[in-house]
């Protein structure tokens, strides 16, 4: 018997409807294949959909997959954010841990001062790794980029918090902001490497950086609220040690695109140590399609 699927419409890291970075959200996806997984999520249009579903494991315990409009991805930060929120305000804030393909994600929701819900999300454990020179030269080659382009402080790195990005900080803001890639050539080289995003970063000052996230992979140009790539950037930083005493710092993305995003990142001392990424996440609306049964 056939029954249509709620699609719930969250955007996170933002208060604002008209800001941030949206995903949909099915909260009872328990019957549903993969391939009407990707289908939803091609029709949303979104970076990423999840879909949620009780496991076998305790209470509090969800199985959690993330579409993009061309292909599952093993994690997503926004669209556990916007899970959270919308589960916060189904069933009221409460911790909760995920069930992902990178590994269990802690996930706990609370009521900030004016009555909203934030979300924090615990990453699976981080890494740093050296990128290749040849991959940066071609990562370098399709954003258009030059060494110069580059901050020396900042040195280019691949890390992971679930998924992995490439780590680039540009010299300026400017540079940052004059984004204009060779969209076939990075989803060409990202998709070899099985790349997520790739983080460019701009340090604005010790606690406060701005970034920008293409990601061809999803099928958009550019994610505007990247959850999975500040855990990831989080454990960056503390690998050279440059992280400011508090270990907390603020990334601010979505800018240059119209949907200013505000990601809070935790990292405590200790290599290896899981990061802690946080921001509100509000509603948009929902609606109902396709068919489980």
């Amino acid at each position: 018997m056939s029954s249509l699927v709620k699609i719930l419409r969250y955007t996170a890291f933002t208060r604002d409807p008209a800001a941030g970075n949206p995903a949909g959200v099915v909260l009872d996806a328990a019957d549903l294949d993969a391939a009407t997984m990707q289908q939803i999520a091609a029709d949303v249009g979104y970076s990423e959909t999840a879909f949620l579903s009780a496991s076998a494991a305790p209470a509090g315990h969800l199985a959690v997959r993330y579409f993009s409009p061309l292909a599952e991805v093993p994690f997503c930060g926004h669209a556990t954010i916007a899970s959270a929120v919308a589960l916060a305000d189904r069933d009221g804030p409460a911790p909760l841990l995920f069930d992902t393909l990178a590994g269990e994600v802690a996930v706990d929701t609370w009521y900030d001062e004016a009555g909203a819900v934030v979300a924090a999300l615990t990453s699976v454990p981080p890494r740093v790794e050296a990128i290749a020179d040849t991959d940066l030269a071609e990562t370098l080659t399709a954003l258009g980029w030059a060494a110069a382009d580059l901050d020396p402080a900042l040195p280019p790195r691949l890390a992971y918090a679930g998924a992995w990005h490439p780590v680039i900080a540009a010299r300026s803001r400017e540079r940052l902001a004059a984004l204009d890639y060779n969209f076939d050539r990075l989803a060409a080289l990202m998709a070899d490497r099985t790349w997520t995003t790739v983080q460019l970063v701009w340090q604005a000052s010790a606690e406060v950086f701005h970034v920008r996230d293409p990601f061809p992979p999803g099928g958009v140009v550019e994610d505007p609220g990247t959850g999975a790539a500040a855990a990831a950037f989080g454990a960056y930083l503390r690998s050279l040690g440059l992280l400011p005493p508090s270990g907390r710092i603020t990334l601010l993305q979505g800018e240059d695109m119209g949907r200013p995003s505000t990601l809070t990142v935790d990292v405590p001392a200790g290599d290896g140590l899981p990061v802690t990424v946080a921001g509100h996440a509000v509603s948009i609306g929902q609606f109902s399609d396709g068919s489980a049964g």
